[in-house]
């Protein structure tokens, strides 16, 4: 499996359609475009490849707080359906945590929906902890 960032307009259009299983709200004609403004707050789409098609695909950031110290975020993970449970999200982490010491980062962090039961599982069989609660308020 091949794990690059993906930087062309048509690299950030392939993983449109694995992104939209995590985030079915989002307009295939917006993606890109949407990527690109996040860009400029450091957002990176990393994608997973296997023999020419999008297999899995993590948006994340690396950012500084006074909680964390440098970390990196992962806003979204997501493994296409009919490649789950084959290693690909395992490896797609790896490289995140990889990415982010090499950065300099002393922690990765993620939120992760309270209805999604078997990310939470996976999360935790590879060594993450729940860390706390997120509170949100649509204004």
């Amino acid at each position: 499996m091949e794990i690059y960032i993906a930087q062309s307009d048509r690299q950030i259009a392939d993983c449109y359609p694995v992104m939209s299983l995590l985030r079915p709200h989002l307009l295939e004609e917006e993606f890109v475009s949407r990527v690109r403004a996040q860009q400029s707050a450091g957002y990176q789409l990393a994608v997973a490849g296997r023999e020419g098609e999008t297999v899995a695909v993590a948006g994340f950031r690396v950012s500084e707080n006074l909680a964390w110290g440098r970390f990196l975020y992962v806003d979204d993970l997501v493994t296409a359906q009919q490649h789950r449970s084959q290693g690909v999200g395992r490896e797609l982490l790896g490289w995140l945590r990889e990415y982010a010491a090499s950065r300099g980062c002393r922690e990765v962090h993620l939120d992760s929906g309270m209805q999604r039961q078997s990310a939470h599982r996976f999360y935790l069989r590879e060594g993450m902890d729940r860390a706390g609660y997120h509170f949100a308020q649509t204004l």
